[in-house]
């Protein structure tokens, strides 16, 4: 990429293990992008066991709009990502992942109604093809989770797939996120966003890379603690319970040895003490992150 022009889009794919499917991905998406105009593409590689490297260098060779970013270990999808979209140049950003379960052909439409007065396009799944019953039941399960508690609107049924703005992109960067939660993030920043609906196909080649079944509930769970202060809430009003009722069971049996005297068993108040104190530990560790969570979301 030598020529330093703004593309009119980057696209950002991460990458780990994908050496099957580079080469199909880029026919089909290449010249979707260049009917839309000057564009770059940007492979986020996770160091990986097999030939994906390589084959990404290749064709870096034979297009200078393709472009590589490798890092020094595996981090994972989400910090490859992040690390994608806070190094493109494009007035819009898409990201994609390489398997074509996400069909490239539909960046051409999302860019399109992007353009119509939106800064997110969210790409979301009418089906989703070649998952088991057992994948889908845990990734609604992991949706219902973040409905339920999350600060932020996280539209269900929804991946990394999507496509923003400028301006987005740069208040991602002030985030300063590095292993981020994107669709959380996107949500959180605001603008107006809308989505786009499609059939989701199987995987063009090879197996996925993350767990089938636990993939979905992580998601889940990275809604939950990431955009949520339900977590804290629930650890402290539990420290508060406990430490109360512990105080109240002191009393009683303070209460009970001063009525009746040495005809009381000599109780041993240890145990009631060590749950008083815990509960109490517990609800002063919270307090700190819960006031910190609070000053967050009226900082947003």
């Amino acid at each position: 990429m030598t020529e330093r022009a703004t593309p009119r889009i980057s696209v950002v794919v991460p990458v780990y293990r994908e050496e099957a499917n580079i080469r199909p991905f880029l026919a089909r998406l290449v010249p979707i992008l260049q009917r839309i105009g000057k564009y770059e593409i940007i492979f986020s590689l996770d160091p990986s066991p097999d030939r994906t490297e390589i084959i990404i260098r290749e064709e870096v060779a034979k297009n200078e709009s393709i472009g590589l970013l490798v890092f020094s270990r595996r981090f994972g999808q989400p910090a490859a990502t992040i690390a994608g979209i806070l190094n493109c140049r494009g007035d819009w950003c898409a990201v994609i992942d390489v398997d074509l379960q996400d069909p490239p052909e539909l960046i051409e439409a999302m860019l399109k109604k992007a353009e119509g007065g939106f800064d997110v396009v969210t790409a979301r799944r009418r089906s989703r093809e070649g998952e088991t019953l057992v994948k889908r039941a845990v990734s609604a399960i992991g949706y219902k989770m973040i409905h339920e508690v999350a600060d932020v609107s996280i539209p269900p049924n929804t991946g990394d797939f999507r496509i923003m703005s400028r301006r987005v992109v740069e208040e991602l960067r002030g985030l300063s996120e590095s292993h981020g939660f994107l669709r959380g993030l996107v949500s959180l920043v605001g603008f107006p966003q809308t989505e786009i609906e499609y059939e989701r196909e199987a995987r063009h080649a090879g197996r996925g890379n993350y767990n089938r079944y636990l993939g979905s509930l992580n998601i889940g769970l990275n809604g939950l603690f990431g955009f949520s202060t339900f977590p804290l809430q629930f650890m402290m009003w539990t420290g508060f319970s406990i430490a109360l009722l512990s105080a109240a069971a002191i009393i009683v049996v303070i209460a009970l040895k001063i009525i009746y005297g040495d005809e009381y068993p000599h109780p041993d108040r240890a145990p009631s003490c060590s749950r008083l104190k815990s509960g109490i530990s517990m609800r002063g560790v919270h307090c700190a992150p819960q006031r910190s969570a609070m000053l967050g979301k009226s900082v947003r």
